[in-house]
């Protein structure tokens, strides 16, 4: 899910990032404390835009920038990645170098992003949350790639896009309904059509992402107690959701849960036992990876990246198309 109104803090103490550039691993060396507000000053951060090897077994920085940036998502050609900054999104093309420079898309600029959005799976659409003009709710909208001929998908508030389905033809999102202050899980058609409920149970959930076969719909919930990946087949969890079944639960807060194209692979995003949002960006992240076999889902999991993050470091689905590299962002107080 995007930014939303509950409060997110930094500690400019807590924010030092060591950056260990031959094995791509950052290391906090206290636990952050939280106190200024992130909203009131977001100038006051650096991003780092990495991405990580799984035959070298380490990091590189492609983009660093004393502002906010989030959640990388590549393109299915492999050749660029796009990311949003300041309510808007770029294109990110990767140099012979392996650093990246940023292209401002074509969305008008009425159009305030968040960091939940991804390219259709053929690269010709470009599905995204934002809010626009006086309305503060976030909405999940379709344009094509370049951010042109924008259209809006869900007509209620909030909603936030987070994944495509393998065939491009379903968008998956996560939204709350009637004021009820419970997000559930929903899908609908690109082509249009009425919304579809997955997801029931009374418990919190979020970051819907396809398989790469389209069978399984895989989020992180609290409904085990604490954040914990979770998956339901991709018509719907059933009712009270007996269909949905934990497949990672691990001591962490564990958030946005992302397949590989290749189906063996998933990288999520760990936060500090008890943390009770995604929203902070000063607390010590772990990103771990889980292996699939056959639609099993290994019951251990490997950590691969420690570092200060949280929000923004990996919202959307973020792996490469050859399934061997995945990006991410993480965060520093500036001096």
């Amino acid at each position: 899910m995007g930014n939303v109104s509950i409060g997110e803090h930094v500690s400019p103490a807590a924010l030092f990032l060591c950056l260990l550039s031959l094995v791509g691993v950052h290391a906090q060396t206290t636990p952050a404390q939280p106190s200024a507000s992130l909203q009131a000053a977001p100038q006051q951060l650096r991003s780092h835009l990495f991405v990580y090897d799984l035959r070298t077994k380490s990091s590189r920085e492609i983009y660093t920038s004393d502002s906010i940036w989030e959640a990388p998502n590549w393109s299915p050609d492999g050749k660029y990645l796009i990311a949003n900054s300041k309510g808007a999104i770029y294109r990110l093309d990767l140099e012979s170098d392996g650093t990246a420079k940023p292209q401002k898309l074509a969305l008008p600029e009425e159009y305030r992003c968040n960091n939940d959005k991804a390219l259709s799976p053929d690269g010709s659409k470009l599905a995204f949350s934002a809010s626009v003009g006086a309305k503060n709710g976030s909405q999940v909208f379709v344009a094509d790639a370049d951010g042109s001929n924008v259209k809006q998908m869900t007509q209620e508030t909030p909603s936030y896009f987070h994944g495509w389905s393998p065939d491009g033809k379903m968008l998956a999102f996560v939204a709350q309904r009637n004021n009820s202050g419970q997000y559930d899980i929903y899908a609908m058609p690109v082509s249009g059509g009425a919304e579809q409920r997955l997801t029931s149970n009374i418990h919190q959930d979020d970051g819907p992402d396809y398989s790469p076969d389209g069978k399984w719909i895989y989020i992180n919930s609290d409904r085990s107690g604490k954040q914990a990946i979770w998956r339901f087949p991709a018509e719907g969890a059933g009712p009270d959701d007996t269909k949905a079944e934990n497949v990672v639960n691990d001591s962490l807060e564990d958030w946005f849960p992302h397949i590989s194209p290749d189906g063996r692979k998933l990288v999520y995003i760990g936060y500090p036992a008890g943390t009770p949002t995604h929203n902070p960006r000063d607390v010590h992240i772990e990103l771990k990876l889980v292996m699939i076999d056959h639609n099993k889902v290994a019951k251990t999991q490997k950590s691969l990246v420690q570092g200060v993050g949280g929000q923004g470091s990996m919202n959307v689905n973020s792996w490469a198309p050859d399934s061997m590299r995945f990006a991410y962002v993480t965060y520093e107080a500036l001096p």
